[in-house]
């Protein structure tokens, strides 16, 4: 039997989050043919394939998924181990993120505090308008985002869902004719995107609801929706975590819309012990969260 090596973690890991060989060289600063060999080697002790190859890359099978978890517990644990090393208290210096404004303003920026009071001579910038903010030239050191990086030389890493409901104001909700899990729509005013943000999911599931009837209000920003909803203007596609605190009541159909939430760190940063700090810090604030960002229930 071939013996298991614990490092090899560390490579499936990279695999798993780069989705190519060369991808997860760059990060491990190693060459194709050795990550190609560790994972093979952590295949055979483990007597299980983790990867399906295929032409445009790798892709975890069944049984890689089951075994995600488990690689990020011992990355997590080898993080603490080292951070002890290294004298965490002693971290400094700036740290720039770049996250949705509908991400920084509920859940990031409430989580910073007790990570300052830590580390008081730690800086941190957030940059919300991330559609000008580019990893891969450093605009940014380290990015929360809902859609996941296709390129570039980045450590990539799932840390939560966010889950989406149909909502609308109580006054709304107490004047509609359907009942609350009924799937006709035909009396009702939705809250939109403007036409720019048409390839958004949410975008698109009205399309096909609406069978081309145009949103009473359309928007080009989440959080003009969120209000729009609470003023009783219409049904509007919102985080589940935000309508919540909004007080808005949810029409009960399944929309199939959930987004993951991916933590992304330039290759170059990850061993940097303040990028390092606010990543695992950030990661555990919204893992203590996740029900209430998947279900908007605590």
């Amino acid at each position: 039997m071939t013996e298991l090596v614990w490092d090899d973690a560390r490579v499936f890991l990279a695999v798993a989050r780069a989705g190519t060989l060369t991808g997860a060289a760059l990060q491990l600063d190693a060459g194709v043919a050795t990550v190609s060999r560790r994972i093979e080697r952590l295949e055979a002790a483990l007597g299980l394939p983790l990867f399906a190859r295929h032409e445009s890359g790798y892709r975890l099978t069944d049984e890689g998924e089951a075994m995600l978890p488990r690689a990020e517990a011992l990355e997590d644990a080898m993080r603490a181990f080292r951070s002890v090393a290294e004298g965490e208290a002693q971290v400094a210096g700036l740290v720039r993120l770049a996250t949705a404004e509908n991400l920084a303003n509920p859940l990031i920026i409430p989580a910073l505090a007790p990570l300052l009071a830590r580390h008081p001579a730690l800086q941190i910038e957030v940059l919300t308008n991330v559609a000008t903010v580019n990893l891969h030239r450093r605009d940014a050191d380290l990015a929360i985002r809902m859609v996941r990086p296709e390129r570039g030389r980045v450590a990539l890493r799932r840390i939560g869902t966010v889950g989406f409901g149909l909502y609308g104001a109580p006054a709304y909700m107490a004047g509609r004719s359907a009942a609350p899990d009924d799937g006709a729509f035909d009396g009702d005013r939705f809250i939109g995107w403007t036409e720019q943000h048409g390839h958004l999911p949410a975008a698109q599931w009205l399309e096909r609801t609406l069978h081309g009837r145009r949103p009473a209000l359309a928007t080009s920003t989440l959080s003009a929706q969120l209000s729009a909803a609470r003023a009783g203007l219409g049904l509007a596609i919102l985080p589940h975590f935000l309508a919540a605190e909004a007080g808005l009541e949810r029409v009960r159909v399944e929309l199939g819309l959930d987004q993951p939430i991916w933590l992304a760190v330039h290759a170059d940063l990850v061993a940097s012990a303040r990028v390092r700090v606010v990543a695992d810090h950030l990661t555990a604030a919204v893992q203590s969260r996740q029900n209430v960002l998947a279900q908007g229930q605590p």
